[in-house]
């Protein structure tokens, strides 16, 4: 083979991927693949279009960077769903509420905890001395068996003994709280920005590390204004938005009796 013949079938080779995502897009857009449902393998993709395993893994990489596709660690690719969930922040926040009101189904998967030392940033928000212990807890919270966040909340060893053995048993913060006599909570300070997904972020989100993540950062006191949690949470920034709700103290506490968190 000529070096022009090696140089037509090179050019033919990195342009089949682009064949792959043009027609999956279509298939997207025309109603062919419905949100939420799952595309061929790898294998199957390879065969209709027959191309190579590097093809198609290029023409997915480029649909979910654009918001089309999700990829799930040992599920599949999924058609993204862009019924966008608005969650209410509000003095008394809680996960179930939000998505029960939306018609969704929340449930939540604990990722890991630990006892450690407090950083300084979170001792200072949690008003603990220098060298105390909290437990740092990750979970990752579900809509409709779809992950939107990962959270790492931070709560004092000393007031709340085991309590991250008591979250990863799958006991909510409601019932823990009331447990150590604290009937009720609210929300002292949040503090949202944006970022790119960092480490394994975008897997647990199961997103394209391209597309953005919404970051909240909040302080929890109980009705004497003594903080007994501090988190960040990290939200799939192309499914969830906020809504920020300055009801009346009053409305807050009336519309919040009842509700668990998750």
């Amino acid at each position: 083979m000529t070096n022009e013949q090696h140089s037509i079938e090179a050019r033919s080779r990195s342009g089949q991927w682009q064949i792959v995502e043009k027609q999956i897009n279509r298939d997207i857009a025309s109603g062919a693949l419905q949100p939420g449902s799952r595309l061929p393998t790898e294998t199957e993709i390879m065969e209709q279009f027959q191309v190579g395993r590097h093809s198609v893994r290029r023409a997915i990489a480029e649909l979910a960077a654009a918001g089309k596709v999700r990829v799930e660690q040992g599920r599949g690719t999924f058609v993204e769903e862009h019924s966008v969930i608005t969650y209410n922040i509000a003095r008394r926040t809680r996960f179930r509420k939000n998505l029960l009101e939306q018609g969704r189904v929340p449930s939540g998967q604990p990722v890991s905890e630990s006892e450690i030392v407090a950083p300084p940033g979170i001792s200072a928000a949690l008003k603990l001395p220098e060298g105390a212990k909290v437990y740092m807890i990750a979970r990752r919270g579900f809509a409709d068996d779809v992950p939107i966040s990962l959270s790492h909340s931070y709560h004092p060893v000393e007031r709340f003994p085991n309590m991250h053995l008591r979250r990863r048993a799958g006991e909510s913060v409601t019932t823990i709280y009331a447990a150590f006599g604290i009937p009720d909570y609210v929300r002292q300070s949040t503090t949202i920005l944006t970022r790119r997904a960092i480490g394994d972020e975008a897997q647990l989100l199961a997103q394209s590390p391209q597309q953005p993540v919404l970051v909240v950062q909040k302080t929890d006191v109980d009705m004497e204004g003594r903080p007994i949690a501090y988190s960040e949470t990290v939200w799939a920034g192309e499914r969830v938005q906020f809504s920020i709700d300055n009801e009346p103290e009053d409305r807050a506490a009336t519309t919040a009796k009842g509700q668990d968190d998750e």
